[in-house]
């Protein structure tokens, strides 16, 4: 059996007990024993982050953070117009499935900023297979990194919804643009 190391505490009251004793004739005291070693506690390593994982899971109509409050309102309000529409009518949720990923996939290639998917209100008090499971095929994870925010064009038209799509990194936001442009005009 492994004999366990003495503790900090116990170390320093066997050094203070051992500096009153007087040793026996021929013998010298006895050394203080080396404090312990400091030993790292073994924690688990944190996870790496999941490129994979979904970001906040979006919800309709609700403001997304990091976006400034003038956008949210013209993109919830439909000043900002939609560069794309794709429109989903007379499509199976297989098909539509398909046709949505290459559409935002192409739209954030592209550069876009707003695009239009219109599912139609379908039928029954609950609405078309499509009005619902879009929404939460917006949130799978190889679509949620291109997305930040969702809203319905109108709140009277539930049958479309008005996504807002990520800025590239390499894309120049159009303030910069803008302040490019003051400041060459500028230098003339």
């Amino acid at each position: 059996m492994a004999r366990a190391r003495p503790s900090a505490t116990e170390t320093a009251d066997w050094a203070r007990f051992t500096q009153e004793i007087r040793p026996l004739p021929g013998r010298a005291r006895p050394l203080p024993p080396p404090p312990p070693a400091a030993t790292p506690r073994a924690t688990a390593p944190a996870p790496p982050p999941d490129p994979r994982r979904a970001a906040v899971p979006l919800a309709v109509g609700e403001a997304p953070g990091g976006l400034d409050r003038a956008t949210w309102q013209r993109f919830r309000s439909g000043a900002l117009a939609p560069a794309r529409v794709l429109d989903l009518h007379a499509h199976t949720a297989q098909r539509a499935f398909l046709a949505l990923g290459a559409f935002l996939a192409a739209a954030a290639a592209d550069g876009q900023r707003c695009v239009e998917i219109v599912t139609g209100r379908g039928s029954g008090e609950a609405g078309g297979v499509l009005r619902r499971e879009v929404p939460l095929w917006l949130n799978r994870a190889e679509l949620r990194p291109l997305i930040l925010a969702v809203a319905h064009p109108h709140p009277a038209n539930q049958g479309a919804l008005r996504v807002l799509l990520r800025r590239r990194r390499d894309q120049p936001s159009s303030t910069s643009v803008a302040r490019h442009r003051y400041q060459a005009a500028k230098d003339r």
